[in-house]
């Protein structure tokens, strides 16, 4: 299988890095000649403003390929489902303010046990948002989760079910983000990528460590695990997508490298892996 020969389209996750500021993630992104960065809600709240935010990554030269995230749609009451909304469509002007044009969605878990019901909620708050979105020149990424966190993060599982909601829309409103950590292991895998063609805006790469040490913290660097990561670039590259290739990775031993190590060792786990 066909090697990337460098990292052109290589991006950082901030969440990989999640003890750097934003200015620290920049600097870091810049001094390892890495051209892409993905940004946080959490991380960009703590600078000054939104603006001083936009400016900083304006003036590095970095280009953004997403922002996270948005979604968390169901919710108890009607008042809450509300004040989501009002989020999401927060979190649409902060993507196009900070240059990006697509909008990670997790769905987010059920209210209660109603697992259908919420289901239905994410339909519902994708529908209502898609429109504020596309008037922001924003496209909303639905992302998959793996099923362990259908109780905690979203009950949207399977790409199948992303790309039922997703092919509802044009593929320019709304699409699906392919994370080899939630769906490496479906048997429809190759299938839905296929069906996905041109609606993937987002791809992130990691590993599935073995034993896995933690449900969220257990994510492995690129080559520490048993996913098959070229093949599944290759499928997402055949199914039209060449964008940005996130590293995205949840691993405490990950945040406790330093910043230019940590950006070393994904350069050549990318290249090697990926």
């Amino acid at each position: 299988m066909e090697r990337l020969t460098d990292i052109g389209r290589l991006s950082l996750n901030q969440i990989t890095t999640d003890r750097l500021s934003l200015p620290e993630a920049v600097d870091a992104c810049l001094r390892a000649d890495v051209p892409w960065i993905a940004l946080w809600r959490h991380k960009i709240a703590q600078m000054p403003s939104l603006a001083e935010a936009r400016r900083l990554i304006r003036d590095s030269g970095l280009r953004v390929s997403s922002l996270c995230r948005g979604g968390m749609f169901p919710a108890p009451t009607v008042e809450e489902r509300r004040k989501r909304m009002d989020d999401n469509r927060r979190a649409v002007e902060e993507a196009a303010e900070l240059g990006t044009d697509v909008l990670v969605l997790v769905c987010g878990p059920a209210a209660g046990k109603d697992i259908a019901g919420a289901r239905q909620m994410v339909e519902e708050g994708i529908a209502e948002l898609v429109a504020f979105a596309e008037s922001h020149g924003i496209r909303l990424g639905i992302e998959p989760l793996h099923p362990m966190y259908a109780a905690e993060r979203s009950v949207i599982n399977l790409l199948s079910q992303a790309n039922d909601i997703a092919e509802r829309y044009r593929p320019e409103q709304v699409g699906v983000v392919v994370d080899v950590f939630h769906v490496w292991w479906d048997p429809a895998l190759y299938e839905q990528i296929a069906r996905a063609a041109g609606r993937i805006v987002g791809y992130h790469v990691s590993d599935w460590i073995v034993p896995t040490p933690d449900l969220l913290m257990g994510r492995g660097m690129m080559g520490d695990g048993v996913i098959e990561l070229r093949r599944i670039r290759q499928a997402v590259e055949a199914a039209g997508y060449t964008g940005p290739i996130e590293v995205e990775i949840f691993n405490h031993a990950v945040w406790a490298l330093a910043g230019d190590e940590s950006l070393a060792l994904i350069k050549s786990r990318y290249l090697e892996h990926v």
